[in-house]
This record gives structure tokens, C-alpha cells and sequence, in this order.
């Protein structure tokens, strides 16, 4: 068995670990401040991983993160996440056919749906969303799900006035 690693920050000790985890809302940053001021006090590396639910090499790792960071260190770290598919230009772009609206003799359509507009974004930009990412792209555009309700480009409007139904007065 190697040699475990030492805790080389000392500008805490483990009561001031025990005051800063008593403070925090996030219960791993809490279980491993824990187990750094139980290795502090002396207990064995297997000891203090196994009272704060973790193994040794869990722990191990933390000391690390600990050493180079402080406490900051013990937090999880989130990626970056997916990079986005349309670059800013497309984004305006998209959101600029999605105010101009459809087009009946182009998009066959007289209001976008979701899948309308993944079409819309496979033939214009070459990219490929699901129909729900639709949504969530237009959210993000600032978009909302309530629309006009949509009307027949050809409509008469005589005929609608003289079919309504009017009351005698």
C-alpha cells in the first residue's frame, strides 16, 4: 500500500472544516469537508472515507482537489455542457423567419408548428433538432406558445359577415 496524501493546506484546521461545513447548503461539499477534518485529526484514510460514505480513493482524489483549491475545490464541476448547433447569425436568422412567418405557397403551411420549423432548420441550416428542441430553441428566442389564431390567406370577409348569427335588437 502506497503512502496516502498529505493534506497540505493548513491555513484551516479541522474545527474551521467543521464551522465551514455547518455553513453549507450542499451535502457532498459537507461529507467532504468531514472527511478531511476527520484525516486532520488523525484518523485513518479508510476511517474517515468510510464514516463520510465514500472509499479511500474517493477520498484520496478530494484531498487534491483540497490541497490545490481549498474549499472552493470540493465542489462538484459541471461541464460545459453541448456546444450550441446555430451559431448566433443562424439564431437571429431562425428568429427572424420565425416573426416574418410562413409563407403559403413556399412553406405550405399558415402557421409554424414545431416540426414545420425542424424542417425549416434541416433545409436552411443543415442542422437537425428534435421537435421538442424546437421548442426550447424559440423559448430561448423569447418565444411563446400562444399564437393568432391562424386564418385562410383566401377568405371573404362578406361572406363571414353575412353568414354570423345576429340578434334582433
Amino acid at each position: 500500500m502506497s503512502n496516502p496524501v498529505p493534506v497540505t493546506r493548513l491555513d484551516k484546521s479541522a474545527a474551521d472544516l467543521r464551522r465551514d461545513a455547518s455553513r453549507c447548503d450542499d451535502g457532498a461539499v459537507v461529507r467532504r469537508l468531514l472527511a478531511i477534518a476527520l484525516v486532520l485529526e488523525g484518523r485513518p484514510r479508510s476511517e474517515a472515507a468510510q464514516a463520510c460514505g465514500m472509499d479511500r480513493q474517493s477520498l484520496r482524489d478530494w484531498v487534491h482537489h483540497y490541497n490545490a483549491e481549498g474549499v472552493a475545490g470540493l465542489s462538484n464541476r459541471h461541464g460545459p455542457g453541448r456546444p450550441a448547433q446555430l451559431t448566433p447569425d443562424q439564431l437571429a436568422a431562425f428568429k427572424a423567419l420565425v416573426e416574418k412567418g410562413p409563407d403559403l405557397a413556399r412553406d405550405g403551411v399558415v402557421r409554424w408548428r414545431c416540426s414545420d420549423l425542424q424542417a425549416r432548420l434541416r433545409a436552411d441550416f443543415a442542422v437537425q433538432y428534435h421537435e421538442r428542441s424546437v421548442g426550447k430553441v424559440l423559448a430561448k428566442l423569447g418565444f411563446r406558445k400562444l399564437t393568432a389564431r391562424p386564418f385562410h390567406p383566401e377568405q371573404d370577409k362578406a361572406a363571414q359577415n353575412a353568414h354570423k348569427k345576429t340578434s334582433p335588437p
